[in-house]
């Protein structure tokens, strides 16, 4: 842990930080009480604050201390399931909303930082990369169904030959790139989404860990927040604090490193600066920062603890990417924990009717935990139906619930990147 009081991270280091906020001491009482200051928590504040509504947020550790911190910095434009996959599992009317929302959120997010003038180094284009010859096919298909089917005009397919120009790596057999797409710097959108919280007289408590909810308020060890409305938005960071919504995520972490300046070799990289993620289920993600670094994302765990050696255990497949990397120097290497779902849907509902939680974003938190933090506010001010359809799609339990789910998941984990590996 930094001086900070974050992770040693690129971001951490970059950050436009925040001077520490003080614990919860004592009673409070508000009409919203918020668990947790990532996305969802400062988004939902933010509406709700916006509404007029007097909000209390608890954050265990720093503002953007979990996965909102540490993320890849890649914004989408969708859901985290492609569009036909969403059409095969809920029906074309269903999916069609979804694709909305996805759009929305995207939009959300770029309106918020344009409105809140929040310095996050916002970049666009997304770059899909096939990392298998039939994914190519997919993407291609993807591209023209897009746009026969939903007007979607900000993407195109990139042959394997171009690709090879865009993305200095014989890996990929085909992509595309969505110009509808962004990348920017996490921790500092959070602490943004933050600054402008605190200027709408939202009280945000950092280092206030809630240990118990109730429908009348939430209990720290500091103190007590009595509420009219609780909003649980722990995602990853759940723990044992509600059980009966904890079986529906699953805990993994995600890895990243920050390679040392690269000068001009950096664009040589990246021709044209666009964040890129290749078709693996094990993904690959990287782009490259403003002081022309390569940060590179790759490799999953599935235990409570993190690998020891970070920057060994990405590197590897950085140097697959990029093996003309290998004299390169790793200054920085982090991890973080990310909660997904068994349909890689997000996880919304309601324990009681003013207690409400969303959460299990899997790997699409920034759009859509953003927007998430819209509709809890939306709901919170009795404008449920849009909160409220996505919380009736079922989200199942995963096999063996908290205590067992770990060693299916980490079979099946095994098996998608046994085939990552083949032809």
């Amino acid at each position: 842990m930094t001086q900070s009081g974050y992770p040693p991270s690129w971001y951490a280091a970059t950050a436009a930080a925040l001077p520490p906020l003080p614990p919860l001491a004592g009673d409070e009482t508000a009409d919203v009480c918020i668990v947790g200051a990532g996305y969802t928590g400062l988004s939902a504040a933010l509406h709700l604050a916006e509404r007029g509504y007097s909000i209390v947020v608890l954050e265990a550790e720093r503002i953007g201390w979990g996965a909102s911190g540490r993320n890849g910095g890649q914004l989408g434009t969708s859901q985290r399931k492609d569009q036909r996959s969403l059409e095969k599992m809920l029906g074309a009317e269903w999916a069609r909303r979804l694709w909305d929302l996805g759009l929305e959120s995207n939009a959300l997010v770029k309106d918020l930082i344009a409105r809140h003038d929040i310095a996050c180094d916002l970049k666009p284009g997304l770059l899909h990369a096939a990392w298998k010859r039939g994914d190519a096919a997919w993407l291609k298909d993807d591209v023209e169904y897009l746009a026969a089917n939903h007007g979607y005009d900000k993407s195109r397919y990139v042959p394997r030959d171009e690709m090879r120009e865009m993305v200095a790596s014989d890996c990929y057999w085909g992509g595309a790139l969505d110009a509808g797409g962004a990348h920017l710097h996490p921790l500092n959108y959070a602490l943004g989404l933050a600054r402008a919280c605190l200027a709408k007289g939202v009280r945000i408590y950092e280092g206030t860990r809630a240990v118990d909810i109730s429908r009348s308020g939430v209990r720290t060890a500091q103190g007590a927040v009595s509420a009219s409305h609780i909003v649980l938005a722990c995602n990853a960071h759940l723990g044992r604090l509600e059980p009966r919504i904890a079986g529906a995520i699953m805990p993994i972490n995600n890895f990243i490193v920050a390679t040392e300046p690269l000068g001009a070799r950096a664009r040589e990289l990246i021709r044209d600066d666009v964040c890129v993620q290749d078709t693996k289920f094990v993904i690959d993600y990287y782009r490259l920062s403003p002081d022309g670094r390569l940060l590179f994302g790759g490799g999953e765990s599935y235990s409570p603890n993190l690998p020891k050696d970070i920057a060994g255990f990405v590197r590897k497949p950085m140097l697959r990417v990029f093996p003309q990397l290998e004299d390169v120097r790793i200054d920085y290497a982090w991890g973080g924990t990310l909660a997904i779902t068994m349909k890689r849907i997000p996880h919304f509902g309601r324990l009681a009717p003013n207690i409400l939680y969303a959460h299990g974003y899997s790997g699409q938190g920034i759009n859509i935990a953003t927007l998430g933090g819209k509709l809890l506010a939306e709901a919170v001010a009795g404008q449920a139906e849009r909160f409220d359809w996505i919380a009736n799609i079922k989200t199942p339990d995963f096999p063996g619930g908290t205590w067992l789910r770990y060693p299916g998941l980490v079979a099946g984990m095994l098996f998608y990147a046994m085939k990552d590996r083949l032809p």
